[in-house]
């Protein structure tokens, strides 16, 4: 087991009509903030009147920054920035899911920021300061309502910065608002939250068998409700298990001790900046390539990840890794999911481009460009 700090400072209000509450607690922080969303479905759903109304009982100002699209973009964080400054705004209340959060973020550490908040994305410049931000999350996928990671898209080029300054102060979490989704935005959120499992749990780190049995258990629900709300997408229990799920995934809590990987998430993100596909869509296909192509690095812990998640019984190690990633791709199918480039029209034409545009990337293999290009071949 690696040494580890770990913190997390966010206060997560979880449960029935929990939305209600959301002037109370911005009013603890500030009275002038900046109300960020989507393209406007908190409003056909009726959220976004629970929202303001309880904000102008609580006394808070709003100005509102609207449209933020899926792997949000640099030219709304700016506006946004510019927004803050111009209005003096010091508190942020993201309105939506992870796209929605991350825009946030990068606007959040863009206020004080006299340069180009691109740096944090581009350069790794050190991120020392930000606004506090905070959430009323609708689609559970990337944990971002309560990590310290944002990703956002310039282009061609999408990039992740991460501070626990940008860790949200609350967020509130009503599984009830995720009763509507489209059946496609709940299987490629489940996707997201696998891949953030998955990102930590294969570490060459030992002796880390408490955080194995947490990836794997949570993995275990994660499999077991996504099936469940195929069927039943208003089962409260069920969606309350998913969205909770989604939050440890991605919180911190799964990596401690251990080295994480994050070689399947900068694959994709080129993926996704290449062609602006929905990032667990993009997961489901590169995972299991990932996973064939790395898998004999450690056969063992792949062997034990198809015991323990798929509940694969055989003497033969290499045989349970072989089915384990096979399980793993057919869940992703099974639930809807692509599982191949050629499903979304995709070709060889660029992948030799992503490759070098990703570089080399990873930890529990090293990988390069030419790793990362077999991992895309694999991928068609």
């Amino acid at each position: 087991m690696e040494d580890f700090t770990f913190q997390c400072k966010t206060k997560f209000i979880f449960g029935k009509n929990t939305e209600n509450q959301v002037g109370d607690e911005t009013k603890k922080y500030s009275s002038n903030i900046l109300l960020h969303y989507g393209k406007g479905s908190i409003k056909k759903s009726g959220l976004y009147d629970k929202i303001i109304k309880s904000l102008d009982n609580s006394g808070v100002k709003y100005t509102e920054l609207s449209g933020v699209i899926p792997n949000p973009r640099l030219e709304l964080v700016k506006e946004g920035i510019k927004i803050c400054r111009e209005n003096k705004i010091d508190f942020i209340l993201a309105v939506g899911g992870g796209s929605v959060i991350d825009s946030a973020k990068a606007i959040a550490m863009g206020v004080p920021y006299e340069g180009d908040v691109w740096d944090f994305f581009s350069k790794g410049k050190k991120i020392t300061n930000a606004l506090h931000i905070s959430t009323v999350l609708t689609l559970p996928a990337t944990g971002s309502e309560a990590s310290s990671a944002t990703v956002i898209t310039n282009g061609k080029r999408k990039l992740a910065a991460s501070s626990d300054f940008l860790r949200p102060v609350f967020s509130i979490m009503n599984p009830e608002l995720t009763f509507t989704l489209p059946k496609f935005q709940t299987v490629c959120g489940i996707s997201d939250m696998m891949a953030h499992i998955f990102e930590r749990y294969f570490s060459n780190s030992k002796n880390v068998n408490l955080t194995d049995e947490l990836c794997e258990g949570t993995l275990r629900s994660l499999i077991k409700n996504a099936r469940l709300v195929m069927k039943e997408p208003e089962n409260y229990d069920c969606r309350a298990n998913i969205m909770w799920a989604g939050t440890i995934a991605h919180g911190g809590i799964l990596g401690t001790g251990r080295d994480e990987d994050w070689a399947s998430h900068r694959i994709e993100h080129e993926l996704s900046a290449f062609y602006d596909i929905t990032h667990g869509a993009g997961l489901s296909i590169i995972f299991p390539a990932w996973m064939k192509y790395v898998y004999k690095h450690d056969v063992n812990k792949f062997a034990q990840f198809g015991k323990e998640v798929w509940g694969i019984e055989s003497e033969n190690k290499e045989e349970t890794a072989l089915k384990a990633i096979e399980h793993t791709k057919n869940f992703f199918r099974e639930i809807g999911l692509p599982v191949s480039l050629k499903e979304l029209k995709i070709n060889e034409e660029k992948l030799e481009e992503m490759a070098k545009a990703c570089g080399s990337v990873g930890n529990f293999v090293k990988l390069n460009e030419k790793d990362v290009l077999e991992i895309y071949r694999l991928a068609l």
